[in-house]
């Protein structure tokens, strides 16, 4: 792909390259012919699509040490996260150590060692920038808002290469099942009525390919370093809009139970800056919330049948 061609022949490396966008980002960065070096604390998934897999604690800087000195990344993608989202106390400790330390432990390498770019993700659940009381909504948010605190300070006081790309709420093949859609879509595949809240938050959806699309060209781009850009659509949905959605393609008899949870508290509601993405990226998704979730749906159930012929 065009846009790729500047990492071709590069040492790339991927943190939680056994996550869902990381897996998504390995696979394209692999098809395109790009040397990939993949780092996650489990084992490689049975697809990892990586030239070299790398198990470390990137919470631990000698593992981060070793990792660098294996892999001599010239681009970095720093995806690693405990991505749960729960305002629950027991999630104070392991975003502490999985998204903040982790993420000031790979700035601190990427400066040591230097690299040509640092791109990272930023979560949608962060506070507003300029928001008059901006009190991060779980510490999932507060880890990443901070983390985007100390890459914003790396590339003003030391010359770090930072881009922070935003995906808004990213959706499609190979997520895991807790995450709202697949679990939805699972849950009505099997005939079940999928249990949710009230449905009334409103999200910006956007599909993992084109995130994929957008932190390929924030690595390539020149003059962005320093900058933090939105990755989605732009349009608001709610979540019992998209639920019906998915309920109409998935087919059956069986509904959702909404109001079945309590919403959460001091959830964002928050949308893309597209002209900011088109600007400085020029990327622009082209998948539509309809054609995305025709696709997900598509892949978890040839997941389910294969898992039952298994």
């Amino acid at each position: 792909m065009e846009e790729i061609k500047p990492l071709v022949g590069q040492k790339v490396l991927v943190t939680g390259a056994s996550g869902f966008l990381g897996t998504n980002l390995c696979r394209r960065l692999a098809e395109c012919g790009v040397c990939v070096f993949g780092v996650s604390r489990s084992s490689p998934p049975a697809e990892s699509f990586c030239s070299q897999w790398l198990c470390a604690d990137m919470g631990d800087l000698d593992s981060v040490d070793r990792v660098f000195k294996i892999a001599q990344p010239e681009v970095i993608y720093h995806l690693s996260g405990y991505g749960v989202g729960s305002p629950d106390l027991e999630n104070v400790l392991p975003t502490f150590r999985n998204d903040l330390l982790t993420t000031v432990n790979v700035l601190l390498l990427a400066t040591r060692r230097g690299v040509r770019r640092l791109i990272m993700a930023a979560s949608l659940e962060e506070p507003m920038p300029g928001a008059s009381d901006p009190v991060p909504s779980s510490p999932y948010a507060a880890a990443k808002w901070a983390s985007g605190s100390y890459a914003r300070m790396f590339h003003r006081l030391y010359g770090t290469p930072i881009v922070i790309t935003r995906p808004m709420m990213t959706y499609g093949p190979r997520q895991r099942t807790h995450k709202l859609i697949p679990y939805v879509a699972c849950a009505l595949l099997r005939g079940e009525g999928p249990k949710l809240s009230s449905g009334n938050r409103g999200a910006d959806w956007v599909y993992v390919d084109d995130v994929v699309d957008g932190m390929l060209a924030a690595a390539v781009k020149p003059g962005i370093e320093g900058c933090a850009i939105d990755l989605g659509s732009g349009v608001l949905v709610s979540i019992r809009d998209l639920v019906l959605q998915l309920a109409e393609i998935v087919g059956g008899n069986v509904g959702p139970q909404f109001g079945a949870l309590p919403d959460r508290p001091m959830e964002k509601v928050r949308i893309a800056n597209m002209a900011d993405a088109h600007e400085k990226l020029g990327w622009k998704p082209r998948t539509s919330l309809q054609a995305g979730l025709q696709q997900t749906v598509d892949w978890y159930r040839k997941e389910m049948a294969h898992s039952e012929v298994r």
